[in-house]
């Protein structure tokens, strides 16, 4: 194709829907509604326009109703199953994103898209204008030309004349005749029974034609091939009109038409705040921006002083730091901002260091002046993720208190099923306004500069405006979390909470970087062990890390059964293996060499290197707005998901260990949530079992298997706590089967032996289902709402998953609020009585604590009363304590 050549790109938009739903699966906003259609084939048209930057552009569509091919042959796609339900709301909302993009959408009823492609393509490739088909859709291969080509972008590649070649063993017009032999089993396109492409190809190849091969039948090779060809002569003509893509579509189109032209912003903006694509947001927002009027840059004394009088009136002020880091504890401050009024804000620069920067004010005069005004408790404090500005602060010696109001926390609490609670997102959902990107002023990728280097002129008005905006967002969400019935929760437990994780991330966690070191080395010696046992039992060496070469050592050089072949080669996921391992010893040696190697890389690997320099300790972020229950999760690192099963994982929490002097004390939840649902429930047969402090287990196994307790068996046992902790998931009798190893046919029974004889577990999982459908949410003791979404799906596996969270989600949220409010009343405790005990991490239902042996048992009593009466239920809780020189020890 020449370059100068005026270019049309026609897009498959139906071809591409279907696409884009299977490519992308169970994506859904925050009202359960699917719209993961709408997101894959939204990134599919933005990656045409570009990596292509085409001028003009057509998307066509097919209409609703039957085609002029269903009346030539009734049978036509007859095959094919419905539309998936979960799709067919989302196909409007594709083609008002076209519209909305200002690009013609096409259809036309009795026809497919595929002939109106057609037709475009002859009109204007007879005009001498160069066409690309964005298409997957072989079909369309009998219309490419030296002047049409078609193009996959979900396989980035092009399909000109010598593709078509190379597929149909032809130029394009032999694309029908081979079609029409080899049929479409996609379409129900019969063709001739036993002729397949490939003989199909060479048929046409030698004969040229459908009918000069009907001709000449008797020149075929092989007597059944004849007979078919004669019995199914019409079938083939019929299958030829069938594939024949129509060139004669009359529509009142022009190349002019076809024109790119700029989006309509805020119709876009409405889509994608519809579908809650947040990135796409920012990108295409029409939203209000930043004019910079009204935001100061605080230079001098006078403007310092100023400031200092107007935040001394305030009722509240809202803050933000900038920084060199997103690590809190390794971040020096740049500059700080400050908002009292909404429209109104002000930064101080501190430490922007470029060449022509201004003279600003002395770091320690500024911080001597705010110091009384952050120290002040009875000056309220409003941030996002004010966590991170407390810590920032802290390490520039400056203590924050009075923290009133999270806006990351206050969204977390009134819209759980909000994707995202960042800033950004926050301001464009709830003020209708777009924020300055932190690329716009920094930059991105390998030109990216630090805040530091950001002209000041700028840096006031993007750090002005983070002030400005947490202070509107805090007015709007406030009576968001008052209405949702969670002002409680938020200012009880949820506030206080920052504060003792801000302590928690800051005072860290003590490892032992040579135990680590040397573990890491064991492991070494025993994967290189397993590699070289894995390499026997495959008759030969080979990657064990390459899914493909395992695969095929698998599946191919073994032989073995149960293998699934995907796009990219054989199956060896975990399920895949663990079926194996049942019989086949080089499976399950393979998932120990997994395991391993991951322990290693993720923790005696990395650990040592994330000893923060300064303190010798590890620093995790603990996150207090990630998942839906409102349980805490830590990352970078992640230390919750230590596994302590194994024998390895256990060496892992060996790792932790106290300061110099002191002991781990682990305080541990006994049962905590089959507590919970002997409460929610109101079972009185858990209740007693749970006040006579009996083993819950052997009294489940003692009810369903009918025998006395001390007849129980330790695979009874076993047996009733997957069944015990499967209710609180939802697990139905395939789940347990799969989880047992037995038929489904006793999984059920065991199930319906469980609910008989605790009839109110069964009452009361049905009650949530309801109230998740009533409401899309579930509540917790203490009032949490968990958002259940897709509770209303129309894709059945999802909305199965929505009733089995609807069933755990308030029993592993209410666990979540109990060690929530345990937390936030020891620290308190910790801090009245003088203590130097630190707590240092939140594993689920489990805390630790850094304790001077002088303060053991005061501490352990402590820990005890709060723990234990965090709450009042129906039965009591119970705390498990051990104390050790390290983690493993006390746990």
């Amino acid at each position: 194709m020449t370059r100068q050549a005026k270019r049309l790109f026609l897009i498959d938009g139906s071809s591409y829907i279907y696409r884009a739903y299977f490519a992308i699966r169970h994506l859904s906003n925050s009202k359960g509604e699917a719209t993961n259609a709408v997101f894959g084939f939204t990134n599919m048209l933005l990656k045409v326009v570009r990596e292509h930057a085409p001028d003009h552009l057509a998307v066509v569509f097919d209409a609703k109703g039957p085609s002029f091919r269903k009346e030539l042959y009734p049978e036509y796609k007859a095959n094919r199953s419905a539309m998936p339900e979960d799709l067919v709301p989302q196909i409007p909302v594709i083609k008002n994103l076209v519209r909305a993009f200002n690009m013609p959408a096409l259809e036309l009823v009795g026809y497919e898209a595929d002939d109106i492609i057609a037709t475009l393509a002859k009109k204007f490739a007879a005009e001498g204008m160069e066409i690309t088909v964005v298409t997957g859709d072989k079909d369309l291969m009998q219309i490419v030309s030296d002047r049409v080509r078609l193009l996959d972008t979900m396989k980035d590649k092009v399909f000109g004349l010598e593709e078509v070649a190379e597929r149909f063993g032809g130029t394009p017009d032999k694309v029908v005749e081979v079609q029409a032999l080899a049929g479409d089993s996609s379409d129900n396109v019969p063709g001739v029974p036993g002729i397949g492409e490939k003989t199909a190809r060479d048929l046409i190849a030698e004969f040229g034609s459908v009918e000069h091969l009907l001709a000449n039948i008797d020149k075929v090779k092989g007597k059944k091939r004849q007979e078919n060809l004669r019995d199914f002569a019409e079938q083939a003509r019929l299958s030829r009109e069938l594939v024949t893509l129509r060139d004669d579509v009359q529509l009142e189109v022009d190349y002019d038409s076809f024109v790119l032209s700029e989006p309509d912003r805020g119709a876009l903006t409405a889509i994608f705040k519809e579908m809650e694509f947040h990135k796409l947001i920012q990108e295409f927002s029409s939203d209000e921006r930043a004019t910079g009027e009204g935001y100061r840059a605080v230079l001098s004394e006078a403007e310092l002083d100023a400031l200092v009088a107007t935040l001394k009136k305030a009722p509240r002020i809202a803050f933000d730091t900038e920084t060199t880091s997103l690590d809190p504890t390794r971040a020096d401050l740049v500059g700080i901002s400050f908002a009292v009024t909404p429209g109104e804000a002000w930064y101080i620069p501190l430490a922007h260091r470029y060449l022509g920067a201004p003279e600003q004010l002395e770091r320690r005069l500024v911080l001597d002046r705010l110091r009384p005004l952050f120290e002040d408790q009875a000056l309220p404090k409003v941030g996002q993720n004010i966590k991170y500005d407390v810590l920032v602060m802290r390490r520039a010696g400056v203590e924050v208190r009075g923290i009133a109001f999270d806006t990351m926390v206050a969204s977390y609490l009134a819209n759980p099923a909000a994707k995202s609670h960042g800033m950004d997102n926050l301001a464009a959902e709830l003020l209708s306004y777009k924020t300055i990107s932190y690329s716009e002023v920094t930059g991105s990728g390998r030109s990216q500069i630090g805040f530091d280097e950001v002209e000041v002129e700028k840096a006031v008005v993007y750090a002005a405006e983070d002030a400005d905006i947490t202070l509107r967002l805090a007015e709007k969400l406030a009576p968001m979390v008052e209405e949702s019935g969670q002002q409680q929760l938020f200012a009880e437990v949820e506030m206080p909470l920052v504060a003792v994780l801000a302590d928690m991330e800051w005072d860290g966690v003590r490892i032992d970087a040579g135990f680590l070191e040397k573990l890491s080395a064991e492991m070494e010696v025993k994967l290189a062990a397993l590699e070289k046992e894995i390499h026997q039992l495959a008759g030969g060496s080979f990657n064990i890390g390459s899914p493909k070469q395992l695969g095929e050592v698998l599946f191919e050089r073994l032989g073995l059964p149960r293998g699934k072949k995907t796009k990219t080669g054989w199956s060896t996921d975990v399920e895949v293996l663990n079926k194996l391992a049942e019989e086949h010893e080089i499976a399950a040696r393979i998932l120990d060499f997994r395991s391993l190697a991951k322990l290693k890389s993720t923790y005696s690997d990395a650990l040592p290197k994330l000893v923060h320099p300064d303190t010798g300790r590890i620093h995790t972020s603990f996150n207090q707005t990630v998942t839906a229950t409102g349980r805490l999760s830590s990352s970078e690192p992640n230390l919750q998901n230590i596994p302590i099963r194994t024998e390895e994982g256990s060496r892992i929490r060996e790792a932790f260990i106290p300061a110099q002097g002191n002991l781990l004390l682990s305080a541990d939840y006994s049962q905590v949530e089959l507590r919970i649902l002997a409460h929610m429930a109101g079972e009185e047969v858990l209740r007693e079992s749970f006040e006579r402090g009996e083993d819950i287990h052997r009294r489940t196994a003692s009810e369903i298997f009918g025998v006395f307790p001390d007849m129980v068996t330790a695979e009874m046992r076993r047996q009733a706590k997957t069944i015990n902790f499967g209710v609180l998931y939802g697990m139905g009798a395939f789940g347990l089967a799969k989880a047992l190893g037995i038929g489904n046919k006793e999984a059920k029974q065991y199930i319906e032996n469980y609910f008989a004889r605790y009839p109110k577990v069964s009452g009361f999982m049905e009650q949530m289902k309801e109230q998740a459908r009533e409401q899309a949410y579930v509540t917790t003791l203490l009032g949490r709402h968990c958002a259940i979404p897709e509770i209303h799906s129309r894709n059945g596996a999802v909305r199965g998953y929505a009733e089995r969270n609807a069933i755990n989600y308030p029993i592993q949220g209410s666990a979540a609020d109990i060690i929530k409010v345990a937390m936030v009343r020891i620290h308190e405790r910790l801090q009245q009585e003088k203590l130097k005990t630190r707590m240092v991490l939140q594993v689920h239902d489990e805390l630790v604590f850094d304790v001077p042996e002088a303060e053991l048992e005061q501490v352990k009593a402590l820990v005890k009363k709060e723990m234990e009466g965090a709450v009042e239920l129906d039965v009591p809780l119970v705390v498990d304590m051990g104390v050790g020189k390290n983690w493993r020890e006390a746990h």
